[in-house]
């Protein structure tokens, strides 16, 4: 019974190699036959014909697109926002410009977590640096709490204990709307990356965003939902001081900022939180993987399919396998290679593929 197995798999080789010692003969597999070999894998082109499950986006240049198209329309908007506010006082204003230079901030720091987890692998890292993307992402979790929503709420409570009038509301009007128009045009193109990437499944937005694995992605759509929202808050703010002469408002709404600005913080902050801890592929991917090799008339049981993200571009698969009795040496290293390109074939960010004997 071929048991006493271990292969590695991993994308720097090319096509049909795999990490196995000794060779041996064609003959029944016995545990001494193979042993471990660990090799550090390089990126590979993607394999053909990969297709993503709803919330598995693939390490595309699309999600750096949205995260760019944000960074510019947030920059431009803070520096908008910024002028009303000293020209019309408004509270509400002034929280909305600390929100677009916050945003701003976010998403350099997701684009510096981009390019540092894509650094090649080396000895101190062997399976690669893309973990790192998720540390940035709770970097600017923590960025959204402290300087979005404390800011906020400290001076949305200041203006309401000390009510100042707003001077030009025409101009916060004016402003808000231009913010509107480039937080929604930003959103739309992270919309369709998201509608890119489910490819036409039914997959609910927010779904897509607690199970994807690309903070750029998430953290970006996440934030410009906020601040399409964060704009209407403030438009009501600035019109309830302003039409109805209730002061204590425009104050009222900068608190509410501050508490929306809180929430996507919170979940930043939980995605982040288990994506460091490791995170299995999503129910759909494992569902492929399991009928790959349930499909395979050379594997018997199929005992365990252990999954880990090593960030958004790379998976880790460990097999847990038993093979018929009668399958040889040469039977297991074919299995394996075609195995192994048929993962990958179904999800090209499969980088590793490791198989164990399963126990008697």
């Amino acid at each position: 019974m071929a048991e006493g197995f271990i292969v590695t798999a991993s994308r720097n080789r090319p096509s049909g190699r795999f990490d196995t010692a000794p060779a041996g003969r064609s003959e029944t597999v016995s545990p001494r036959d193979f042993e471990h070999t660990m090799t550090s894998p390089r990126e590979s082109a993607p394999a053909p014909n990969s297709v993503p499950a709803p919330g598995d986006d693939t390490r595309a240049d699309g999600s750096a697109r949205v995260v760019y198209l944000a960074l510019a329309g947030n920059i431009a908007i803070a520096v908008a926002k910024f002028v009303a506010y000293l020209f019309s006082g408004s509270s509400a204003m002034f929280t909305e410009a600390v929100h677009s230079l916050v945003d701003s901030a976010d998403q350099i720091l997701l684009l510096i977590g981009r390019a540092r987890g894509r650094r090649p692998s080396d000895d101190a890292h062997p399976f690669g640096y893309g973990m790192e993307t998720y540390f940035w992402s709770l970097v600017v979790a923590v960025m959204v709490l402290l300087m979005g929503g404390g800011v906020s709420m400290y001076q949305g409570i200041r203006q309401v204990r000390m009510p100042e009038p707003i001077a030009s509301p025409l101009l916060s009007y004016g402003v808000l709307a231009i913010a509107a128009i480039f937080e929604g045009t930003s959103l739309g193109a992270g919309v369709r990356e998201y509608r890119r990437i489910v490819r036409g499944r039914s997959v609910p937005l927010w779904n897509f965003i607690l199970l994807s694995k690309d903070p750029s992605l998430y953290a970006t759509l996440l934030e410009d939902s906020a601040a399409l929202v964060g704009i209407a808050i403030a438009a009501l703010g600035v019109t309830a001081a302003s039409l109805f002469h209730l002061a204590w408002a425009d104050g009222a709404a900068s608190i509410a900022i501050g508490f929306l600005l809180t929430g996507v913080a919170v979940v930043l902050a939980n995605e982040s939180r288990s994506l460091i801890a490791g995170e299995s592929v999503t129910g759909p991917v494992m569902t492929r993987l399991r009928q790959l090799l349930q499909g395979d008339s050379r594997v018997e049981v199929v005992t365990q399919i252990a999954t880990l993200h090593l960030g958004p571009g790379a998976i880790l698969v460990a097999l847990t396998l038993r093979f018929r009795p009668e399958t040889t040496m040469d039977e297991v290293r074919d299995a394996i290679r075609d195995l192994t390109g048929a993962m990958r074939g179904a999800d090209s960010r499969i980088a590793y593929v490791y198989v164990r004997p399963s126990p008697d």
